[in-house]
């Protein structure tokens, strides 16, 4: 366990909802960091405060700013249950004495429950032993058997480009042209989380897309694209081609805030990102219409 945490969800409606939930936010992070300050809680582990319907997931990408409807998602975490219990009572006031059009708290006042950090690592398969059991008795036993040779043994995948592998470098031969495109039209993408990390698969509509994806996206533009949500770091963002399936996946270490139930997100795994990078512009491309018309 590593400390507690509590979340508040509240909508917000009319005129410059997304800056009165924003301001809301403001004014009870620091209300309850004067009152740790006086019971000498000490301060908030972590604090995140996004507003749903502001695009905030979207950083400098972010396209709407004057919603008329959004919601507030508050979450903090600290070391003593004590503090987010009073946290808890504290936010129940903004519903009835700040902002107007804050229109409550989604399910009531913040359930504080710990914060349960899991530990990620991989362990070979063939040193791990499954026993079933059945009415109290061993059935079978199950084990993953290793390689006989190292003949035997799948190649290891490497990354295709690096973090520092600029737009075209890797197919300078394929034309470009005037025309720029939403990564939607020209792939599929889907995404999830693996621990703390993502991994976006990005899948070409037709196979003659395929090369210019290659050529146009790569890992340093999906990391230049989320950069707001990664931490620094080197290799933040790793390629993987799979041409069998006219695919790329895209591996972004650190970006989910803890992941999981460790992360105070709204998205703690990472399901939104595939469908964020749709909106990502490919630009300086032929007329790829023409080529599967």
């Amino acid at each position: 366990m590593d400390s507690f945490r509590a979340t508040a969800v509240c909508p917000v409606g009319g005129p410059r909802a997304a800056e009165k939930a924003r301001r809301t936010a403001d004014s009870i992070i620091k209300r309850m960091k004067r009152i740790f300050r006086q019971l000498e809680f000490g301060d908030f582990s972590s604090v995140h405060i996004q507003v749903l319907g502001a695009e905030d997931t979207y950083g400098a990408n972010a396209r709407t700013r004057g919603c008329r409807e959004a919601v507030l998602w508050m979450a903090v975490q600290h070391q003593q249950k004590r503090a987010l219990e009073l946290f808890s009572r504290e936010v129940a006031s903004a519903g009835t004495a700040m902002a107007p059009g804050l229109t409550g708290i989604v399910g009531g006042r913040p359930r504080v429950s710990p914060v349960l950090k899991p530990f990620f690592f991989l362990h070979p398969k063939s040193q791990i032993k499954v026993d079933v059991h059945m009415g109290g008795e061993l059935v079978e036993s199950l084990s993953e058997a290793g390689p006989r040779a190292p003949e035997q043994q799948a190649p290891p995948t490497s990354a295709e480009d690096g973090p520092d592998t600029a737009p075209g470098a890797l197919c300078p031969d394929l034309p470009a042209g005037p025309h720029s495109y939403r990564l939607e039209e020209l792939a599929y993408t889907r995404s999830g989380d693996k621990g703390d990390s993502a991994n976006i698969g990005v899948i070409a509509r037709h196979p003659l897309f395929f090369p210019y994806l290659k050529k146009h996206l790569t890992s340093s533009v999906v990391e230049q694209y989320f950069s707001h949500l990664i931490e620094p770091g080197d290799k933040a963002v790793t390629r993987y081609s799979l041409p069998g399936i006219h695919g790329l996946n895209f591996v972004l270490q650190r970006c989910l805030g803890g992941g999981g139930v460790a992360s105070l997100r709204s998205d703690p795994q990472g399901k939104a990102l595939g469908q964020m990078l749709l909106d990502l512009k490919l630009r300086g491309l032929p007329d790829l219409k023409s080529l599967v018309d």
